[in-house]
């Protein structure tokens, strides 16, 4: 297996290993079709096992404090995507691609990695397990049938009728939330603080 910088000629296979990897989480219908390009810098790392990207983690990061990171002070990085192929999973590359993140990370001058992931409980763990720790939430909400539309939301458009909605839900009575809608996820923000090379 080699940890490489991603190319554009991995596209499709990073895009095939996003998809399967989140069929069997919370995520599973946050399909792309193409890898997002970021705005700021970033590292970009694949793990490729006879040509097949089985792996990938991007990492966002800031050259200006809180543009890319949602809390914290100095230069932090942001963990959008991160997955494993189905076939090579509990292989250790996650933890692979999560090191040589860091390594880079910590060369550019990041001092911290954020990530959100949902509450699936594995993946938490692998976030704990790695040295995260969980700083702050909100809510994920699906709206999804007639039901759950009665009072909370209409369109103004003539002849326009919602049947599907998605809102972030920032309040304090969760689960008055949960009760209401079928699918709820909490939306959990991690922090790990990385080590300096400095001496």
């Amino acid at each position: 297996m080699e940890i490489r910088q991603y190319n554009s000629q991995d596209e499709i296979g990073w895009v095939r290993c996003r998809l399967l990897s989140f069929l069997d989480t919370a995520y599973f219908d946050n399909v792309i079709r193409e890898k997002e390009k970021f705005k700021n810098p970033s590292i970009e790392l694949v793990a490729v096992v006879d040509g097949q990207v089985v792996g990938l983690i991007d990492v966002e990061y800031e050259v200006k404090e809180r543009t890319v990171c949602s809390r914290g002070d100095g230069l932090g990085g942001m963990i959008w995507h991160i997955a494993v192929h189905p076939d090579y999973q509990r292989k250790g590359i996650g933890n692979l691609l999560l090191t040589e993140a860091e390594k880079i990370a910590t060369d550019v001058g990041l001092n911290r990695l954020e990530a959100w992931t949902r509450d699936d409980i594995w993946v938490n763990k692998w976030y704990e397990k790695n040295g995260f720790s969980k700083e702050d939430s909100y809510l994920h909400v699906f709206i999804e049938t007639g039901d759950e539309f009665k009072g909370t939301l209409t369109s103004s458009a003539h002849d326009l009728v919602p049947i599907q909605a998605f809102a972030h839900y920032l309040g304090k009575d969760k689960d008055l939330i949960k009760e209401k809608f079928n699918r709820v996820h909490e939306c959990i923000c991690y922090e790990k603080k990385l080590s300096s090379n400095l001496i």
